[in-house]
């Protein structure tokens, strides 16, 4: 096993504020960004949403927030990210990302491009098993906050912690960021499994597969193992394979019912970033020699080079194995 992830000594810049008095930040109005606005509500913070459709500048949004949280798509995090080095906000300003997916270009997560761009500020990672849909309508859940900067990461837990929100802290940005990842491209399978009608056994095989397939790529990367049997791991990859609210899912369901890529992303409410996630994971993976057969098969799927039922053979016809040979953990 790995040496679990030790937090980093605490900074100044963290500790600056108390929790009846956090204001806000959050950008993007999709229904993510908006679910966590209305969670911090509840708990009387002080929230203010951009769009970049709305009215209102992104300095003007951002100004005074004691906390900047982003809810952008993957393809967004670049711009949002530049608009922001060009208003200076304050060092003491806690950044949180809400967003699950890989940068084409450097392979590198969000947390990993937002501390880059902002090295001095504290960096939060927030993800778990997380329908949106299911938070707006005042459903109980459960979340993660990450950082290696401990009283930012406890700042960010008593901002969205209410009654029907439960947050938990680690860290490990890094493996909490990855686990909400990783999963997404899961979930296009699992829709697939589920699509096919392959009933109960399978999906058990597929998910109990999917999760050392997941924390393989993690440690890798330099993730602790153990947060992937966590809730920003096992429990959003138990959420997201087994949700007809999942777009990722819906993703793999259309494809087994014959629909094409392009049909199924034209009538999706909002991203699936798995399919982003599953063609950059593939060029690290052969980049990097990592197995990943389950992702292998999604990014064939997706590119129209086999059938589901083919990526399925594909499976079933692997060289037989101990099961936790290719897991230490």
């Amino acid at each position: 096993m790995s040496k679990p992830v030790t937090a980093q000594p605490v900074s100044n810049s963290s500790t600056i504020a108390s929790a009846d008095s956090t204001q806000l930040a959050v950008i993007g109005a999709g229904a993510w960004g908006t679910a966590l606005a209305d969670v911090s509500r509840r708990s009387d913070h002080q929230v203010r949403i951009w769009s970049r459709r709305g009215s209102e500048s992104l300095a003007e949004v951002v100004q005074d927030a004691r906390v900047i949280l982003s809810a952008v798509s993957m393809k967004g995090v670049r711009s949002v990210v530049e608009q922001l080095q060009a208003i200076e906000i304050p060092d003491a300003v806690i950044l949180v990302t809400a967003t699950k997916g890989l940068d084409p270009l450097t392979k590198h997560t969000p947390s990993q491009i937002w501390q880059d761009a902002f090295p001095k500020h504290p960096v939060v990672v927030l993800s778990g098993p997380n329908l949106s849909k299911e938070i707006q309508q005042g459903r109980p859940a459960a979340t993660v906050v990450a950082s290696r900067d401990l009283a930012a990461a406890e700042t960010v837990q008593e901002l969205f912690a209410c009654e029907t929100f439960r947050v938990y802290a680690n860290p490990d940005p890094l493996g909490t960021e990855l686990g909400g990842t990783l999963k997404n491209v899961m979930a296009i399978a699992s829709g697939v499994c589920d699509g096919l009608s392959l009933g109960t056994n399978a999906k058990a095989a597929l998910l109990t597969r999917a999760l050392p397939e997941m924390i393989r790529v993690g440690t890798y990367l330099g993730a602790d193992p153990e947060t992937f049997f966590g809730l920003s791991g096992l429990g959003d990859l138990l959420a997201t394979c087994d949700s007809p609210l999942s777009r990722n899912y819906q993703v793999g369901y259309g494809l087994a019912q014959g629909k094409t890529l392009a049909e199924i992303l034209d009538n999706l409410e909002g991203t699936a970033e798995g399919v982003n996630t599953t063609n950059v994971l593939i060029e690290l993976a052969n980049q990097e020699e990592i197995a990943v057969p389950i992702s292998l098969q999604v990014h064939r799927l997706l590119r129209g080079r086999i059938t589901p039922q083919e990526a399925v053979q594909a499976l079933m016809a692997r060289d037989l194995k101990s099961e936790f040979c290719d897991l230490d953990l």
